[in-house]
């Protein structure tokens, strides 16, 4: 019997959807969509519903960042809220896993802006500077996968550009080749403690003020 697969991902400046059929060995992907930015929150479940078409996936996979602190919180509430009303198996998947497999390479990088970068080097992530990349360029490490304009700082240097791996911006029918081997292998998350994979906290953590102490109540005779 075949199996349906679900797939979200509204990690970046554009969303996507996408469904698979499972037969055996043979993956075919049945439907998918692009949802333009800033429309995630109000075309997001209809888009997956009408992809769908009335049938109910046997697994839904998130692509649940690193990216857009807004869009990774939108697919992962969605895609959570879908498996706990249709008790459907949930896979989280990373955005730096997907792009690093499209690029056929261990390493990916992604512009976090202010002079950072989402950085995952075989299978491990953190926040990265472009010295920290050139230092693993330096070390022989393999080529890195990115998707977005090489930023400046990075690109700039002649020797870094050749272990640079541009592909189109992944999207969620690449998650899928992901998602269909974590369901096969039985590898599922809790949704009821998944969160985005953010890597570093929002602005509004960063530059939120903190709180005044709180004052000891006056004492009266």
């Amino acid at each position: 019997m075949s199996k349906l697969l679900l797939a979200i991902d509204t990690c970046g400046t554009t969303g996507s959807i996408a469904v698979a059929r499972i037969s055996g060995d043979q993956v075919q992907v049945v439907a998918d969509a692009v949802l333009a930015g800033r429309t995630y929150a109000a075309v997001l479940v209809p888009r997956i519903k009408e992809a769908l078409g009335g049938s109910r996936p046997d697994a839904i996979a998130a692509v649940n960042g690193p990216g857009s602190f807004t869009g990774v919180r939108v697919g992962v509430s969605a895609a959570k809220a879908l498996a706990e009303a249709w008790s459907t198996p949930l896979i989280a998947i990373s955005r730096l896993d997907v792009l690093a497999r499209k690029a056929g390479t261990r390493h990916a990088a992604l512009d976090a802006g202010r002079g950072e970068f989402y950085f995952s080097s075989n299978g491990k992530e953190f926040l990265a500077t472009a010295d920290t990349i050139r230092e693993h360029i330096s070390g022989a490490s393999g080529q890195i996968a990115i998707c977005e304009d090489i930023p400046f700082g990075l690109g700039v240097d002649a020797e870094v550009q050749p272990c640079l791996i541009r592909v189109e911006t992944p999207l969620a029918v690449d998650a899928l080749i992901l998602a269909v081997e974590r369901y096969r292998a039985g590898s599922f998350d809790n949704p009821a403690t998944l969160d985005g994979n953010y890597l570093r906290r929002s602005d509004a953590e960063l530059f939120a003020r903190p709180k005044a102490p709180a004052q000891p109540a006056e004492q009266h005779p």
